[in-house]
């Protein structure tokens, strides 16, 4: 009887890691989509914020592919794998403030059509992509800090909505700038909770053997 139930357990907890892992595979895909999409709209409509979209969509679609790789493994392994994460959404914070950097050297207006286009399609998908991750948010440090990154895209997506607006409104490009700072402080708070967390989960001790 025992066994039967260690059986359904062991059943249980690999299709738990299927579902996972096509759960990792539709959003991976998606950022990689939106990222494309995204560096083009920002390369044509000169934004600060649609670029720090764009690499943070990259950053996630990187994120996701570790995910992926890690699904099932122990407890350690999956905390190293989310101080990767971490670093990586560190990346995109310094690659987005090098960016406002050399706007601020650089002044222009952004083209606001381009902008909300790609906001609003870039927001879309980030939507799908949440939805998809929420029952994994209270899970494993590995899907919960996917959810955490899901989330955040949300934050930007309404973000560069709201740039495109002001940049339209104003008639001029300090708005881009402003949200792309807004969002640069988002993402270094939401490596260091990742950090945090990552650094506890890789440093626990093993479970007793048996």
């Amino acid at each position: 009887m025992s066994d039967c139930c260690g059986c359904g357990k062991v059943v249980d907890v690999a299709a738990m890691e299927a579902r996972q892992r096509r759960v990792l595979v539709v959003v991976l895909l998606i950022n990689l989509a939106t990222f494309l999409m995204m560096a083009f709209a920002a390369w044509h409509s000169a934004s600060s914020s649609l670029l720090s979209g764009s690499l943070d969509n990259l950053g996630d679609a990187l994120t996701y592919a570790v995910s992926l790789a890690v699904v099932g493994a122990s407890a350690q392994a999956k905390g190293r794998v989310a101080l990767l994460k971490g670093f990586l959404i560190l990346g995109a914070a310094f690659a987005v403030a090098g960016q406002i950097a050399w706007r601020l050297g650089h002044p222009g207006v952004p083209l606001f059509e381009g902008m909300g286009i790609a906001g609003a399609l870039n927001l879309a998908a980030n939507a799908v992509c949440l939805w998809l991750l929420s029952p994994y948010r209270r899970g494993d440090v590995n899907m919960a800090s996917a959810w955490e990154c899901s989330r955040n895209d949300i934050f930007e997506g309404c973000a560069v909505l709201l740039a495109a607006a002001a940049v339209w409104l104003f008639g001029a490009g300090w708005p881009d700038l402003l949200i792309a700072s807004a969002l640069l402080v988002m993402f270094l708070r939401s490596a260091l909770r990742v950090l945090r967390a990552a650094w506890r989960e890789a440093r626990a001790p093993l479970p007793a053997p048996g």
